[in-house]
Formats: C-alpha cells, sequence, structure tokens
C-alpha cells in the first residue's frame, strides 16, 4: 500500500490534468469570490443597523437593500461560473484517464493478467476514476475555496471584537484534531472498501462467464449465498466508513453552535459594555452565518479527497505496474522475412516459481529446448499434458519472455524487434478460441489491418478476399447461414456460438493475417472428425508456404505436419518424421499411444451423437 501524505499522492494526478488546470483554477477563483461577495454583506448590515439605530430613514434604507440584493446577485453568478468552468474539464480529464489506463492494460504483460483478477481493473477504470473526476471538479475547488473563506472569515470576526473571534478560534481547534484522526482511519477504511468493491466486480463477472457452468451443476444458489456475503461485507465497511462521517459530523455541527452559543452570550455583554455596537453584534452572527457552510463542508469534503486519495494510489497501481516485456531502444528489422524460426537453448520458468538454489533447473519449466524449423517447413509438437507445449507456443510472440536462451526469427532475436513488427510476422491461434463482441467480419479481421496506402475501393476488396480465404480454409461456412451473415454480432467471447464454431474463426483469423510463420495450439480440439478432415486437407494448401508450430493432441494433426518434435522434461528429445520416431523412440510410441486413445473416445462421443 502506498504510504504517501494525501497531498504528495494527490499532486500524482496533476501531470494527467494539465489541460484542465487553468478552467480549475478560475473556477475555484471563482467560488472565493462568490464567498467573499458573501462575506462584505455582513459588512453593509454593520452600517445599516447602526445608520438605522440612530437616525434612520427610509431613503437610507433602500440603497442599502439595493447594494445588499446586487451582491447576493454576483454571488450567484459567481457559482454559476464556477460550475460553468470546472464541469466540462473534469469529464475530459476521467476520459484522458480511462485512455491512459486502457493503453497501460494493452501494454503490460500477460504475467500481470494472470496475477490481476479482472473486477479489479474494471473497478479502477471506472469507479475510480469517476471519483478523481469529482474531486477534481468538486472536491478540489471547494477545499480550497471554503478553506481561504475560512481564514479570512476568521479575521474578518476578529476585526469586529478580539473576544469573539478567540471564541471561533478556540472552539475550532478540537475540529482540527478530529480531522487528523479522521484522516488516518478513514483512509485505511476507504482502500478496504474500493477493494472490496473490486472483488464484488469480480464475482459478478465470474458468475456471468460461467452461467453455463453454474446453471449445468445447479450452483446458482451457491454463487448467489457467496455473492451476497460479499455484498454484506462491502456494506458493513460501507457504514463503517458512514459512521466515521457521522462522528466528525458530531464536531462540525455541534461545535459551531456551541460556539455561536458563547459568542451570544458574550457579545450582548460587549454591547452593555458599550464595547460593541448592535450592528457589528449583527454584523458578526451574519458572518458566522456565511461561515456555517465552508465549516460543516469540511467533513464530506475530507472524505472526498481522501476517497480520491485511494483511488488515485489504486490507479497508479496499475500505472507504475512494470512492463517487463517492452520494445528495445534500438529495435532490429527483417527487411525480407522468410519465416525461420529457431529456438536456441531456451529455458522459461514463471515469475511465481520456487527456486530451489541447489537446483535451479527444477523450477523451470523449459529447461534448454532447441528446435530450428525451415522457412516452409511445419513441425506437430507433442508431449504429455503439462510439458510445456502451450508456453513454448506463447513465447514466439512474447506473450512470455524467456527466461534463458534466444528465439530467432529470420536470425534476428526477437527481443530485438518491436512487439508490432514480431506480431506482424507470427500469428497464432489458441485452443481456447477468443472471440469480441462484435461482427464476424471484424472479428476475423482482427489481425488483418486493412493497407490505407491502397485506394479504399482496392483496399476494402483486398480485405474481403483474405476474409473469404480464410473463411474457406477454417470450413466456417456457418457464417454465411447467421441472421446477418458476415455482419452478425456474436455474443460475448463469441459464447452464442459452438466451441468449434469459435475455434474455426479463430483459426480463420490467423490465417487471413497472412502470417510467415503460424503457431496453432490445438486449434482444432473442438472439432468432430469429418470437420477437422476439411480443415487439414484446407490448411496444407497454407503450410506449402508457411512456416507453420502446431501443438497436437490427436495422430491426425500430427500427419498434417512435415515433422515432430517431442517435448519431454523441458527439452525436445526426439525429432524427425513420424514414421522415424514411432520406430526410434519408445516414450513417442507411448505418447502417441495416449494421443490415439483420447482421438478414439472423442470420435466414439462424435458418432453417438451423429446416431441420437
Amino acid at each position: 500500500m502506498n504510504n504517501k501524505g494525501t497531498l504528495a499522492t494527490l499532486l500524482r494526478i496533476f501531470p494527467y490534468a494539465k489541460t484542465a488546470l487553468p478552467r480549475v483554477i478560475l473556477g475555484t477563483l471563482s467560488a472565493v469570490a462568490g464567498h467573499m461577495l458573501a462575506l462584505t454583506i455582513p459588512q453593509f448590515l454593520q452600517g445599516l443597523v447602526n445608520g438605522l439605530a440612530s437616525h434612520g430613514t427610509m431613503a437610507k434604507l433602500l440603497p442599502a437593500v439595493g447594494i445588499v440584493l446586487l451582491l447576493g446577485i454576483l454571488e450567484s453568478a459567481m457559482t454559476l461560473m464556477r460550475r460553468w468552468l470546472v464541469l466540462t474539464p473534469g469529464t475530459h480529464v476521467e476520459a484522458g484517464l480511462r485512455r491512459t489506463l486502457y493503453a497501460k492494460l494493452q501494454d503490460l504483460p500477460v504475467a500481470f493478467h494472470d496475477r490481476w483478477p479482472s473486477g479489479q481493473l474494471l473497478s479502477r477504470a471506472t469507479q475510480d476514476l469517476s471519483l478523481i473526476r469529482r474531486w477534481l471538479s468538486f472536491g478540489l475547488v471547494l477545499f480550497v475555496a471554503n478553506a481561504v473563506t475560512i481564514v479570512i472569515g476568521l479575521a474578518v470576526l476578529f476585526s469586529f471584537h478580539w473576544i469573539l473571534g478567540l471564541i471561533f478560534l478556540v472552539c475550532s481547534i478540537p475540529i482540527w484534531i478530529r480531522g487528523f484522526v479522521f484522516e488516518r482511519t478513514y483512509h485505511s477504511m476507504a482502500r478496504v472498501s474500493q477493494d472490496q468493491s473490486g472483488d464484488l466486480a469480480t464475482s459478478v463477472e465470474e458468475a456471468v462467464h460461467g452461467i453455463r457452468v453454474l446453471k449445468a451443476f445447479g450452483r446458482g444458489d451457491y454463487m448467489s449465498g457467496k455473492f451476497a456475503r460479499d455484498a454484506h461485507q462491502l456494506r458493513n465497511t460501507e457504514v463503517k466508513k458512514a459512521g466515521l462521517i457521522a462522528d466528525i459530523w458530531i464536531y462540525l455541527i455541534m461545535v459551531p453552535e456551541f460556539a455561536v452559543g458563547l459568542s451570544l452570550f458574550a457579545g450582548v455583554w460587549l454591547v452593555a459594555q458599550r464595547q460593541l455596537t448592535v450592528g457589528g453584534l449583527v454584523a458578526f452572527f451574519a458572518t458566522a452565518m456565511v461561515l456555517r457552510w465552508p465549516t460543516e463542508s469540511v467533513g464530506f469534503l475530507l472524505s472526498m479527497t481522501l476517497d480520491a486519495k485511494t483511488s488515485v494510489e489504486r490507479f497508479f497501481e496499475v500505472i507504475d505496474a512494470p512492463v517487463d516485456i517492452s520494445d528495445p531502444e534500438n529495435p532490429e528489422t527483417i527487411a525480407a522475412p522468410m519465416g525461420r524460426l529457431e529456438f536456441k537453448d531456451v529455458h522459461f520458468r514463471f515469475a511465481d516459481a520456487i527456486i530451489d538454489e541447489a537446483n535451479p533447473e527444477a523450477s523451470e519449466l523449459l529447461k534448454g529446448v532447441n528446435l530450428v524449423i525451415e522457412p516452409g517447413e511445419s513441425v506437430a509438437l507433442i508431449g504429455l499434458t503439462g510439458c510445456g507445449k502451450s508456453t513454448l507456443t506463447a513465447l514466439t510472440t512474447r506473450l512470455y519472455d524467456v527466461t534463458g536462451g534466444q528465439i530467432l526469427l529470420d536470425g534476428v532475436d526477437i527481443r530485438n524487434l518491436t512487439r508490432g513488427e514480431l506480431r506482424s510476422h507470427i500469428a497464432m491461434a489458441f485452443e481456447d478460441a477468443t472471440l469480441f463482441s462484435t461482427t464476424v467480419r471484424e472479428n476475423v479481421m482482427l489481425g488483418t489491418p486493412i493497407d490505407e496506402s491502397l485506394p479504399a475501393e482496392q483496399a476494402t476488396a483486398i480485405a474481403e478476399a483474405k476474409l473469404k480465404q480464410a473463411l474457406e480454409i477454417a470450413q466456417a461456412h456457418f457464417v454465411y447461414d447467421l441472421p446477418e451473415g458476415l455482419d452478425t454480432k456474436i455474443g460475448e467471447e463469441g459464447l452464442s456460438l459452438s466451441g468449434g464454431q469459435r475455434q474455426r474463426l479463430a483459426l480463420a483469423r490467423a490465417v487471413a493475417a497472412e502470417p510467415h510463420v503460424l503457431v496453432l495450439d490445438d486449434p482444432l480440439s473442438a472439432l468432430d472428425v469429418d470437420t477437422e478432415a476439411l480443415v487439414e486437407d484446407a490448411l496444407r494448401t497454407v503450410l506449402k508456404t508457411t512456416t507453420a508450430l502446431i501443438v497436437a493432441h490427436r495422430p491426425s494433426t500430427v500427419q498434417l505436419a512435415d515433422k515432430v518434435a517431442l517435448l519431454e522434461n523441458g527439452r525436445i528429445t526426439a525429432y524427425g518424421k513420424h514414421s522415424d520416431l514411432l520406430a526410434s523412440s519408445a516414450h513417442y510410441r507411448y505418447v502417441i499411444s495416449s494421443l490415439d486413445e483420447e482421438s478414439g473416445t472423442a470420435e466414439n462421443l462424435n458418432n453417438e451423437k451423429a446416431v441420437n
């Protein structure tokens, strides 16, 4: 947790609010001007009352009333100007912070997202940034204006009589003391509340995404109970926060009222002693009433400021997160990409792996992988479950970085390329196909931006040709039968489609990008045998000219590749043609036999579905 002071923490947000600062400052000055006009009114009342008490006439009363009315109108105009000045810039700052946060989330490595619950990130992007906007447009402006008003107001109270001013000053001391105590306790409570709110958002998101599982297992009531307990815990925290606010409000209301009572007693005595005029006493209490709102507002403005401090801390927890996978300062480029992919003594361990100093290699998932895939060659990667096949494929696009060794693309270490260039040469299709809540067309063409150097019509025609070819290769003909064809919007994460349909669209997305290297992490696992055979036949035309690394869980997928690499104990222990490895490697035969069993089970299930 951030241990910086409130001011130091809040100041971190101002570089992101530079464009709004001029209008925020003007808004603050308008608020101060309005309060000063309000403080001026009692000065006229003092002269008016004293004048009327001595030799007042209606002729003197009307001009004074007119001046007071004019001051009131000007005060209202300053309030209106303050609102006009600060409201719009705050929304721009919030939008800018949200763009910055989203860009940072896109830049952060996959390892960061593995650790952070999505609800925590969502609450930072919505609730926290909204609170910062409200504080910047409202809390900060009024906090500064009211503080200035209280200081100047106290000086004005002393100007009427030092005894009356001293009463208010002494009575304000308990408020200051309570304010310091409130800051320490409320800040920690506010942090707990906002973290619990993020956890609650995570629970909602997980329940919505996993609704099929919950319904299938009849665990809806269980999750509802868990959500209710989490919500009740958040409610209790909010009640504690409200109790802290109520506690300080007792001081903010009772202490000024007590000060007014003492001042009334002292003021009457001073008037009786002719040390204070009746007009001065009226003006004193009128000034005290003007200070009532700034004084009472200290409580909720202080709580808003502390909430904003917590929100700023939570925002910068993401912004300050290190980007371990970044572009090099002096990037290289591949002038004539061919698609030669080489794994050179590649080691990898996850960041949270426990390292045994006596045997550091034991914590590694990959312990020195050596593999060369020549341009246009396809290699199937097989191994037992958990041996690191998917992790090895993820290293090719730097979703994770190697912890030892190198991965070379056409002789260049991929860490010396910008991530944009690297990922323009390599495309991936994952087993767990993720689609977005947009049209089929946009999902498939996600990795294939339109060439803006060409005329619009020509670029669109080329993109359409790529789209249709990719759908043909992936055997995704079903898209033409959707309600709006290629322009049909699919549901969140594509869950309105079957698993096989999602995988085919994900495969089409990878093929449409026309990469030099195609990495397929078992992208056909959800397909039935007949559809898989059609897809594999179509893929062969692509693989003739594209380097491919294919994670295989079916014998048919293995036979799609030119060669096979066996991953065992973090290393490639066998490499060659399928027939040669069957003859030479006992572990390879064992892995293949396990694939045969899995494939047979899947085929039987598909046959049963066809019969039913």
